[in-house]
């Protein structure tokens, strides 16, 4: 400071803070410190170690309430006990300590060899606090595939009644339709993942494609067989659940339903189109075989019991979704469609059926139905362009993907009902079709909305609801559920016709602007599909 002339105010200022005697005793300890060495003093190397000596490892980790998030297994030739795998999220694997293959020599001072691997559970399950394992390390670890990949799962799965599961305890159970996230497939039989939505951190065990396929096999040969007609969505003989009813309950059919809405004429509601589904379900395909008839509830299940899904949403430029309503007879699917397509036919239509039957006088081809004849129909037919057809009175009826995909394209919402086995004809990358289950509600609401109501038979006879009726209705929608769950995107109970139908612009509304699980295919379109 001296040899500075004229020096500035802040250079002053900091000549005198280091002047100081507290900041001259600060340097001075800093000093004396980072002289000093710290490091342990460790006993000298023996000069003479035996060649086989092995390197151990002193884990502890801190016990809490979640689980340690490890599984062990017993030598059969050694006796030894051994990290099985290490679950993703647990508590082991977010130390980063114990890894599977590590041979455990002791926990909490207990030595372990020759113990049973209950045993040493037992060992565990009386410790408390601190965990001391004693271990031997792993000399080649492997390398663990945590690839992230999302599935539905088409197949119910409990650990609680496998008996091969590695670890019941560690298993995750999952029902058909449940989202799950796989987080590890280093093992080739035993998959670790979490259920979505997850509130736990850690993950449990389910069997791989290959295990669960095998799984599935087994249980489907060792049934006694039986003659399988799958579902009938309808089982009261010659009646039919199309019904005229009532404002409060929920279906409405009159015989020749069309009309124009805003000069726009709202087709496939005609009573031939839908009897002819019925009954080619019903009793016209009755005598095909399950695997021609739903290979989605049956064979496909066996193949591929999980379905990989991507998170997918669409973009406002892109065509819209087509929406499908599947239900059991005399729910209210049909009428539920109409209302909605009434009430805005702007944005809402159906797709128009194609017929073989001859025009009256009072139909456009194009509007009430594409009219075309038999041949053409075949060809059509031969070549997968119908999603479903049926034939009623000697002429088919169905509804074409092109239909579909005309609706699609002009930028409204197609909306269709679809008898269930036709769910695996729409879920195509084409379509990318939400699935809608309208359910019924209770037996007991079921007798109150349909007190006044009526039963069409297919000989246009009415005649008002039996107790046999909602018996049925109900067995046919348990049915259903059990076959089909899988593919539902939304589930909604039709209780009141103005609420359901609020619910379902909700649900509408919902698939085209909001992210949904969509199978992967649907985005990486592969050769099959």
């Amino acid at each position: 400071m001296r040899t500075v002339p004229n020096p500035s105010a802040e250079a002053r200022e900091l000549y005198n803070l280091l002047r100081e005697p507290h900041f001259k005793a600060l340097i001075s300890a800093h000093d004396t410190v980072a002289q000093k060495d710290y490091d342990p003093v460790l006993p000298p190397i023996p000069e003479h170690l035996p060649d086989d000596e092995e390197a151990m490892r002193i884990v502890c980790l801190v016990k809490n309430k979640q689980p340690l998030g490890a599984t062990i297994k017993r030598s059969d030739l050694t006796g030894e006990i051994f990290v099985a795998r290490v679950i993703h999220g647990g508590l082991a694997d977010r130390s980063g300590l114990l890894h599977a293959g590590d041979r455990i020599m002791e926990v909490n001072g207990y030595p372990v060899d020759g113990l049973e691997p209950e045993q040493v559970i037992e060992i565990l399950a009386r410790s408390h606090g601190t965990l001391m394992f004693k271990v031997v390390p792993i000399t080649d670890r492997p390398v663990n595939n945590h690839t992230m990949m999302y599935v539905r799962t088409m197949a119910d799965y409990s650990p609680q009644q496998d008996p091969a599961i590695p670890c019941a305890e560690a298993g995750m159970g999952f029902r058909k339709g449940d989202v799950l996230e796989i987080v590890d497939q280093t093992d080739a039989l035993w998959w670790q993942a979490k259920k979505l939505p997850s509130t736990s951190a850690c993950a449990g065990l389910i069997p791989s494609t290959n295990m669960l396929r095998r799984k599935q096999r087994e249980f489907w040969w060792s049934q006694p067989y039986q003659p399988h007609t799958c579902i009938k969505t309808c089982e009261s003989g010659t009646e039919e659940d199309l019904m005229a009813i009532d404002e409060k309950c929920v279906e409405a059919e009159e015989g020749e339903f069309g009309g124009n809405v805003d000069g726009i004429y709202l087709p496939g509601f005609r009573r031939s189109l839908r009897l002819c589904r019925r009954r080619s379900h019903s009793t016209g395909s009755s005598q095909q075989s399950c695997h021609t008839r739903c290979p989605s509830s049956c064979y496909s299940a066996l193949n591929n019991p999980y379905e990989e899904v991507v998170r997918y949403q669409r973009n406002p430029q892109d065509a819209h979704r087509l929406v499908a309503l599947v239900g059991p007879s005399g729910v209210g699917v049909n009428e539920l469609r109409r209302r909605l397509i009434q009430s805005n036919p702007g944005t809402f239509q159906g797709a128009v059926p194609h017929t073989t039957r001859a025009a009256k006088s009072c139909e456009e081809s194009g509007r009430e139905y594409h009219f075309i004849n038999r041949e053409l129909f075949e060809n059509m037919v031969y070549n997968n362009r119908f999603l479903e057809y049926g034939e009623y009175r000697g002429h088919y009826y169905g509804t074409s993907l092109d239909a579909v995909k005309d609706i699609l394209n002009s930028g409204r919402i197609c909306l269709i009902d679809i008898e269930p086995h036709a769910i695996q004809s729409v879920r195509t990358h084409e379509l990318k079709a939400y699935i809608i289950y309208v359910k019924p509600p209770t037996i007991d609401r079921m007798r109150t909305t349909r007190q006044n109501a009526q039963v069409t038979t297919n000989y246009y006879a009415t005649r008002p609801f039996k107790e046999e009726d909602f018996l049925e209705m109900e067995e046919a929608a348990r049915k259903l559920e059990s076959h089909y769950c899988q593919y539902f995107d939304y589930i909604m109970v039709n209780n009141e016709l103005q609420d359901s139908c609020v619910q379902l612009l909700t649900a509408m509304r919902k698939a085209q602007d909001e992210p949904q699980w969509v199978p992967a295919n649907w985005i990486r379109p592969t050769e099959e599909s």
